[in-house]
Formats: C-alpha cells, sequence, structure tokens
C-alpha cells in the first residue's frame, strides 16, 4: 500500500492551518463556591485554541475537581481526520495531552504501520477529564458513566463543528456508544465505514435556512470503529499480536478512504 502523505486539508482557510498543541495546564482545581455541574460554557466562533482555553475551567461535572487539569484535544484544525477515544489516562492527565501514555505509544506505532501521520491527525476524547479511584500507590483508571459522557458532549461537538472531519474513528467502546449508536458493537461492527454526520456539524446544518440546505448532498463524513489502544494491551500475550494486526487493519481502511 503506498503511504497516505498526508491527512491534512490546506485548502480550508477559513479553518486555519496551524497545529494547535497542548501544553502542560496549571493545575485547575474545583472551586467550592462554584454551583456543582454547571452546563458546559462553549464559547461560539472560536477556533480550537479558544475552546482548549474554555474547557480549562469547565464544570460541568464532577470530574473535574479531582483531575489535574482538563486534556483537550490536539492536532491541526485543518484535519481531515479525527480520532476520539474514551477519557484521558494518568499519564494524559499530568502531561495535558491525549494519547501520550502507553496506549498512546501503542497507538502511534499502529498508526505508523497504516501509513497515517498522527501529525496530520486530531486526537481528542468523548471525556475530557481523568476519572479514577485513588489509592496509596496510584490512581485506578475508573470508566466514564453516561452522565460525564452527556457533560462533555458540547465540547466534542464544537470540536466536531470547527473541524468538519471527513473521516472519524471512535477508539473503543465507549466513543462508539456515544458517537453512532448506544446499541453499538465493536466486536460485530468494527472495521466498517459508516456514513455519518458529526453531531457538531449536524447542529450548525439544522441552523441554516432550508434554502441553504441540500438534501441531496452525499455524506462528507465516514466514522469507523475499532478497539481502543489499551484493550490490545490488555490482551493475553498469546494474542495480543493477533489483535493488533486487527487494529492496524481498521485504520487502513481508514487510510484507504483518504488516499
Amino acid at each position: 500500500m503506498e503511504p497516505v502523505a498526508s491527512l491534512s486539508n490546506p485548502s480550508s482557510e477559513q479553518r486555519g492551518a496551524s497545529s494547535v498543541r497542548a501544553a502542560p495546564a496549571p493545575s485547575v482545581r474545583w472551586d467550592r463556591g462554584m454551583t456543582e455541574n454547571q452546563p458546559a460554557q462553549v464559547p461560539s466562533g472560536v477556533g480550537l485554541a479558544g475552546l482548549r482555553e474554555a474547557a480549562a475551567g469547565c464544570r460541568a461535572c464532577e470530574l473535574g475537581e479531582p483531575a489535574t487539569q482538563t486534556v483537550f484535544g490536539e492536532g491541526p484544525e485543518t484535519a481531515r481526520i479525527v480520532f476520539v477515544g474514551e477519557q484521558p489516562g494518568d499519564q494524559e492527565d499530568r502531561a495535558g495531552e491525549p494519547f501520550v501514555g502507553p496506549a498512546g505509544k501503542l497507538l502511534d506505532r499502529a498508526l505508523t504501520d497504516a501509513a497515517i501521520d498522527r501529525r496530520d491527525a486530531y486526537v481528542t476524547n468523548a471525556v475530557k477529564h481523568f476519572r479514577f479511584t485513588p489509592t496509596p500507590k496510584r490512581r485506578i483508571h475508573q470508566s466514564p458513566g453516561a452522565e460525564h459522557l452527556r457533560a462533555c458532549h458540547p465540547w466534542l461537538e464544537a470540536e466536531f463543528a470547527v473541524l468538519q472531519p471527513e473521516v472519524v474513528v471512535c477508539l473503543g467502546a465507549v466513543a462508539a456508544k456515544a458517537l453512532i449508536s448506544p446499541s453499538f458493537r465493536i466486536t460485530r461492527e468494527r472495521g466498517q465505514l459508516l456514513p455519518w454526520t458529526p453531531p457538531g456539524v449536524r447542529a450548525a446544518e439544522a441552523s441554516l435556512p432550508d434554502a441553504d440546505q441540500d438534501e441531496d448532498a452525499p455524506h462528507q463524513t465516514w466514522v469507523l470503529a475499532t478497539a481502543h489502544p489499551s484493550a490490545v494491551l490488555r490482551t493475553p500475550d498469546d494474542a495480543r499480536a493477533a489483535a493488533y494486526d486487527a487494529l492496524v487493519a481498521d485504520l487502513r481502511v481508514v487510510a484507504h478512504a483518504l488516499a
């Protein structure tokens, strides 16, 4: 297979061409005087940098209290492909960047093997704060609940509205259920390109006058679900190579779609 030279779209001048990279941010701690579970305050008319700045103080759910900081998405605004995981892990929470721990390293290797350059992709999570149970030695990952996915969804919508990607890849069941369907099953439906409209783009189109909406326009976005890299890492040793190969095979479907 020929390598995919670039997955960014420099022709989208209105979206900007600069890569917005998350830098380690100061810890944003919970203010006990604030009202808990305030709706996400998502600004309009801003790019990824503005969204990241606004999300740093998000208190739409209780996860902002124990987390070190908000972990927003990372990548160029011209990205044609968006990867959506579940939530940041321990290392991501400390660094302020998505997919920098063991799962991120495995994802990087899989992307390379699939001829996808991560620098041309946008990587984010369905939930922007790390949910965990503290223990004396380390913080134990806990999957986010439905309330956390709902609270964080406006940020994901805003990211999609800015990016307007061609392909969205759901990494794991949590992201797939949140974005595709609650009944989606990774084991049965992974690796399939499905026509799809991102929620942020859908909301923007719904606000247009009827005359500006083309019902016959072809789908401009596809979604594909695959295993989360952390699931590959948890696979028993004798089956891990096959699990990794399956992940790469799914990513190659994406690479071919963007070639």
